[in-house]
């Protein structure tokens, strides 16, 4: 039996700002409804789902041990179409064939773009 990933659950302060923020900026579905204590939002496009739960007073949140990866084909045109939007990324690193560029959501997670899977194999 195999286990698969397709769902991913985030602790905020503030659910419904942390919703608006991942259907604002990588468009993500969500009516921003709590329904049993979660707000779930979809994409068509990869099938991943994002819960976003209220986190307890004791839950510290923000810490580097999980880090959302988002691709994108071209991560300097996505981060000034964040710009604009109000979502500013750090500076551009250049890896092995791809860039990266990262960022924080509402409670201080770490988010990325990443042209990682969109890289042409070496010949």
């Amino acid at each position: 039996m195999s286990a698969i990933l397709n769902t991913i659950l985030i602790y905020a302060k503030n659910p419904v700002a942390t919703a608006a923020f991942y259907s604002d900026f990588f468009d993500f579905d969500s009516s921003g409804e709590m329904h049993e204590g979660l707000i779930e939002l979809t994409t068509a496009d990869t099938g991943a789902t994002i819960l976003i739960h209220q986190a307890a007073k004791s839950v510290k949140l923000g810490q580097v041990g999980v880090k959302l990866m988002f691709s994108v084909r071209d991560v300097d045109v996505f981060k000034v179409q964040s710009a604009q939007r109000g979502l500013i990324f750090g500076s551009t690193h250049q890896a092995n064939g791809y860039a990266f560029a990262n960022a924080k959501d509402p409670d201080g997670n770490s988010v990325a773009i990443s042209s990682r899977a969109y890289r042409q194999p070496a010949v």
